[in-house]
C-alpha cells in the first residue's frame, strides 16, 4: 500500500489535512504481500474444500477490460466497469486520534473493495465535530469535489453515519453518489448472506437505514390524483388531503418491515429445537467472536475440520456454524463460529442480528480471536467487547486469542502480552496454539460435580458410552456382574442413571 502523505494547510484556524493514496489493492487487515488468492490461507487440507468461496470467485469483475464506446453516437453506450470512489473522513484531537482515524480509514477502503469499489483515493480533515451541514467544512467540500472531477470518482464514500441532510448537501457540492460507512456494511452482508434466516435480517436492517433516507423529486412529492383532467389531475377527487408517493412508499417500507420481523420471529423455534437438543444432552457450548477478518473461521476448520469459507475479505462469512468437537479429556461440547464485528458497526445490523448472536450469549465459553497482525488490535478488542455488551455476554468466561501469530515478531508479541497477559498465541495458518486453546477450553467448560458409584449391566454399553461422552469417568472396573464404574455426572443425569445405583 502506498505511504499516506500529508499537506499541511496554512493559515489561522486551519486543519490538518492528511490525503491517503491507494494505488494498489488495499490491504486494511493484513501485509501487503501476503498471499489473497483461492488457494490462500489452506494449509494440508484443514480448510476443507471451500466450495463456497469456489461458487463466490466463479464470477468476478475484471479491471481494467475497458468496454465503454468512445462514440456516443453508437446504437447502444454502454459502461461496465468498477465504481471508483473517494473516501472522506473527518477527526478530532492530535496525533492519537488522526492514526486511529487513517486505520479506520484504511479500514474503510478494505470494507469499499470488499462491496466491488476501486478506491482512488481518501482524505481526512481535522476539526472539533463534523460540519451538521456538508460533514466536511465548506472550503474541504470544494476541494473534495475538485479532486472527485480529477480523477472521475462515482461515489464519495463518508466513514461515518451521515444524516440525510448531510448526504444530500455533500452530493449538492460534489455532484457524485455520497453515501455513508452503514450503507457499504450493508451492501456486503447483503451480497454475503446466504440463508433464509441471514437474507431477512440484513433486509430488514437495510429498510431501517433506507425509511429516514427517502427522497422525491417532482411529481414524487406531489398528491395522488383521484380525477384526470386533462392528465395534470385537477379533476373532481383531487382537491384536499392526498398522500404523497413519499408516504406511500413508506407505507410500503413499514409493511415489509413488519412482515420480515415476523418472518424472523418465526425461524426462532427451529434454533430453539436445536437448542433444547443440546440442552437435553447436557452438551456445553463455544462460541467463536472476534473482528471480522481475524480468522475466526480459520480457527473453527481447524480445530473441527468444518469447511466454512475461508477468504482475506471483510465479512466473507455472516451465517452461524455450529459443529461438535471435544476436550483432550474427552468431553464433547459444540463451537460456533459467528459473524465477525467492525468498528462503527450499524446498530441496524445490531438489531436485526440479535438472534444469530443468542448463539453467543447461550455459550458457557467465549473465544475472543484477535488478528495479532493488525496495526491496532486494542481497538478490536474494545470494539468487540462493546458489542458483547449490547447482547448482554460480557459475564461470559472468555479466552483471547491472538491468531496470526506466525505474521508478527517478539517485540509485537511483547506488546500484545502487556495489553492481555492471559492470552494465546496461535495461527489457524501453521496449527501453533490450538492444543492449548482447547486446553483452555477444556479448564473452563463447566464440569460434572456429582459423584456416583454405578454398576452398569454388560448389555448397556449405551451407557458406559454417555458416560464417557458426556460426563467425567474417573475410575471403571469389569465384574461379573456388569461394569462398576466411578463417575462424575450433573445433577440432571441422576435420575436416567438411579436404576444403576450401586448399593
Amino acid at each position: 500500500m502506498a505511504a499516506p502523505h500529508e499537506t499541511e494547510a496554512t493559515g489561522p484556524g486551519r486543519a490538518t489535512e492528511r490525503i491517503l493514496a491507494w494505488g494498489e489493492r488495499a490491504q486494511a487487515l493484513q501485509d501487503d504481500d501476503l498471499e489473497t488468492g483461492p488457494g490462500a490461507g489452506l494449509d494440508d487440507g484443514f480448510d476443507g474444500e471451500q466450495l463456497e468461496r469456489q461458487d463466490r470467485a466463479a464470477l468476478r469483475r475484471v479491471d481494467g477490460l475497458r468496454t465503454e464506446l468512445e462514440d456516443v453516437t453508437e446504437v447502444e453506450y454502454r459502461q461496465l466497469r468498477l465504481e471508483n470512489v473517494v473516501l472522506v473522513g473527518v477527526y478530532s484531537g492530535g496525533a492519537r486520534g488522526a492514526e486511529d482515524a487513517e486505520n479506520s480509514l484504511r479500514e474503510l477502503a478494505a470494507l469499499a473493495e470488499t462491496a466491488g469499489a476501486l478506491v482512488l483515493d481518501g482524505m481526512l480533515q481535522r476539526r472539533p465535530n463534523p460540519d451538521p451541514a456538508t460533514y466536511v467544512g465548506r472550503g474541504k467540500a470544494e476541494e473534495l469535489a475538485e479532486i472527485v472531477k480529477e480523477l472521475g470518482a462515482d461515489t464519495v464514500i463518508a466513514d461515518s453515519e451521515l444524516s440525510p441532510s448531510q448526504r444530500r448537501a455533500l452530493e449538492d457540492k460534489v455532484k457524485v453518489k455520497v453515501i455513508d460507512r452503514t450503507a457499504v456494511i450493508l451492501d456486503i452482508f447483503s451480497q454475503h448472506a446466504k440463508s433464509r434466516e441471514g437474507k431477512a435480517q440484513v433486509e430488514l436492517a437495510q429498510l431501517e437505514y433506507l425509511l429516514p433516507r427517502l427522497r422525491g423529486w417532482g411529481e414524487s412529492m406531489s398528491r395522488q390524483a383521484g380525477g384526470q383532467v386533462g392528465g395534470q389531475g385537477a379533476g373532481m377527487g383531487s382537491r384536499g388531503p392526498g398522500e404523497t408517493k413519499i408516504e406511500l412508499d413508506r407505507r410500503r417500507i413499514h409493511t415489509r418491515m413488519a412482515r420480515l420481523r415476523k418472518q424472523i420471529k418465526g425461524f426462532a423455534p427451529a434454533r430453539q429445537a436445536k437448542r433444547a437438543n443440546r440442552d437435553r444432552f447436557e452438551v456445553p457450548g463455544v462460541a467463536i467472536v472476534g473482528y471480522t477478518n481475524a480468522g475466526k473461521s480459520s480457527l473453527l476448520n481447524r480445530i473441527t475440520g468444518a469447511g466454512v469459507l475461508v477468504e482475506n475479505a471483510l465479512f466473507a462469512t455472516l451465517d452461524a456454524t455450529v459443529r461438535r468437537t471435544g476436550t483432550p479429556d474427552g468431553r464433547e461440547f459444540t463451537i460456533a463460529d459467528t459473524v465477525g464485528f467492525v468498528r462503527n458497526l450499524p446498530h441496524q445490523l445490531v438489531e436485526a442480528f440479535r438472534s444469530t448472536f443468542e448463539e453467543v450469549t447461550e455459550s458457557d465459553v467465549i473465544v475472543h480471536v484477535v488478528d495479532a497482525s493488525h496495526p491496532d488490535p486494542a481497538a478490536q478488542i474494545a470494539t468487540v467487547r462493546d458489542v458483547l455488551g449490547e447482547t448482554g455476554a460480557r459475564s461470559i468466561p472468555e479466552i483471547v486469542v491472538f491468531n496470526k501469530a506466525d505474521l508478527i515478531g517478539d517485540d509485537e508479541r511483547l506488546v500484545l502480552r502487556g495489553l492481555q497477559p492471559d492470552a494465546i498465541f496461535a495461527s489457524a495458518r501453521t496449527g501453533d496454539g490450538i492444543d492449548a486453546i482447547l486446553a483452555a477450553i477444556a479448564e473452563l467448560l463447566p464440569r460434572p460435580d456429582v459423584a456416583v458409584s454405578l454398576l452398569v449391566p454388560f448389555d448397556r454399553g449405551d451407557i458406559i458410552a454417555m458416560l464417557h461422552d458426556r460426563f467425567e469417568v474417573l475410575h471403571e472396573a469389569y465384574e461379573e456382574a456388569g461394569t462398576r464404574v466411578e463417575a462424575k455426572v450433573t445433577p440432571a443425569a441422576l435420575a436416567q442413571l438411579d436404576e444403576f445405583r450401586a448399593v
